[in-house]
């Protein structure tokens, strides 16, 4: 993702959920970027780019310790 993508996913990310949410470029991986709350590791996000028609995936998982 470009570092101008990364800006508006995190924006976002802060706006709709919340403002401690930072959205991180991946080493080494341009579809994706990595999504913190503080210095806690929440999830990928990926993109989709089919047909010109860009969307984006967030991915999270729940270890059953944590619930």
């Amino acid at each position: 993702m470009k570092p101008e993508e990364i800006k508006k996913l995190d924006a976002y990310f802060k706006r709709t959920f919340n403002p401690q949410f930072v959205v991180k470029a991946r080493p080494r991986k341009n579809d994706s970027a990595e999504v913190y709350a503080g210095e806690e590791f929440l999830g990928v996000v990926y993109v989709d780019d089919e047909d010109g028609d860009r969307s984006y995936n967030f991915s999270m998982a729940i270890l059953d310790v944590d619930l």
